[in-house]
């Protein structure tokens, strides 16, 4: 099953930034959790990400964590934050996430496992039956539109 790509512009802004001019990389992660939220918001709309944690008491932490940084990004760049999905499991999700400059260059990119949990317990729990009908339900919308 192939999921939409998801994804959004953003300006590298000056708090982004280490004294080089250059994004100080732990703000990459901050940049692609904004980004996550933007598509469970997107995702789950009248619910979005914080309902899904807030009010349904539902957790997404991450449980693996690979990046790979490939060029600077400076203050002022233009790029595109990008999210796909790569594996919707039973419990858990793994996202590709990248920042790509405005002409194509990949700058850093991110393979992200997320598992699902409750809040009352901290425990693992099945992919809550709202994110895999959303997620399922893009995935056939995309699938129509290409035949």
């Amino acid at each position: 099953m192939t999921f939409p790509r998801f994804e959004r512009a953003h300006r590298i802004r000056f708090s982004e930034c280490d004294p080089a001019g250059i994004v100080f990389y732990p703000q990459y992660f901050v940049l692609f959790n904004d980004l996550l939220e933007a598509w469970i918001d997107h995702l789950l709309p009248g619910v979005g990400f914080a309902g899904y944690i807030g009010q349904l008491r539902y957790g997404l932490p991450t449980v693996e964590l690979h990046a790979q940084f490939e060029a600077v990004s400076r203050m002022g760049d233009e790029v595109t934050l990008v999210l796909e999905v790569e594996r919707l499991g039973g419990k858990s999700l793994t996202l590709n996430l990248s920042c790509i400059a405005a002409g194509g260059e990949l700058r850093m990119k991110v393979r992200q496992v997320l598992v699902c949990t409750s809040l009352e317990t901290h425990r693992s729990i099945d992919v809550p039956a709202l994110l895999r009908n959303a997620l399922e339900t893009g995935a056939h919308q995309q699938q129509r539109s290409a035949t």
